[in-house]
């Protein structure tokens, strides 16, 4: 009988693994499988199937290029590392990570990120890391979302959102401004959660040609993927647009 049950088990979890591109480890495994029979099954249990079916979630650590970008004295940190939200469009974080291209070199992307849905609301990419692909990335976040004046807009130190131009752009969106202290990632922590996603889930795994072939594939890693189709923990198992819709309109 509990052979029966492991056979039956195990094929559902090879399922579940195969349909979320290998990408899930056997937390978010043991979720959905416990959404889908009626009986529960421990995490420890799936571990021990993913163990002798010999899958495991595709977590690849490469090499960080980190930026010589110097860092601003300016501004104060709003935020102070409280990620609680009451609602969308409250806090909003953003960061900038590297692409590496094999025709291009390096490229950048840059994320805006609403705290209260986990949502990748923004994002752009460029050859150049300047302020003008921070203002693309908050361009296209303020569009999509089209918020109340008052949103909490917190970023690191980097030249590009301390310049003249990206804080010029908060004031008119009727932004305010957080900054990180100096020198601590877990200041923004939830962005860099999502690079370190995106590279271990997808840009790792893969070898961009050139620039073109990295915008394309980003963009529907983030939009086809992390924002539709990929549970969080943090928001009850359920996606960001899940999440989203879940929340009544006059919020």
């Amino acid at each position: 009988m509990r052979d029966e049950e492991n056979k039956v088990l195990k094929d559902n979890i090879m399922r579940i693994y195969l349909d979320n591109n290998k990408r899930y480890g056997s937390p978010k495994i043991t979720e959905l499988l416990n959404r889908e029979i009626d009986y529960t099954v421990s995490i420890k249990r799936v571990q021990r199937l993913m163990n002798t079916l010999g899958i495991k979630s595709i977590v690849i650590k490469k090499f960080n290029h980190y930026s010589k970008t110097s860092v601003s004295d300016k501004g104060v940190n709003l935020l102070d590392q409280d990620f609680n939200t009451d609602s969308i469009n409250e806090k909003w974080v953003a960061d900038i990570t590297y692409i590496y291209t094999q025709s291009n070199g390096w490229v950048y992307l840059a994320s805006v990120e609403d705290l209260h849905t986990r949502k990748i609301i923004g994002c752009a990419i460029s050859k150049t890391m300047d302020a003008g692909l921070v203002i693309k990335a908050l361009d296209i976040a303020f569009e999509r979302q089209r918020p109340t004046p008052g949103v909490l807009f917190h970023s690191d130190r980097g030249t590009q959102y301390t310049s003249e131009i990206f804080t010029k752009t908060l004031d008119y969106y009727g932004m305010v401004q957080s900054l990180s202290n100096k020198g601590n990632p877990y200041d923004n922590a939830c962005i860099e959660s999502f690079h370190s996603i995106i590279k271990k889930e997808y840009v790792h795994h893969v070898r961009f040609k050139n620039f073109d072939e990295a915008k394309l594939g980003c963009i529907d890693f983030i939009e086809g993927w992390y924002n539709r189709n990929r549970i969080h923990g943090s928001i009850g198992y359920q996606t960001p647009h899940e999440f989203e819709l879940s929340i009544p309109q006059n919020l």
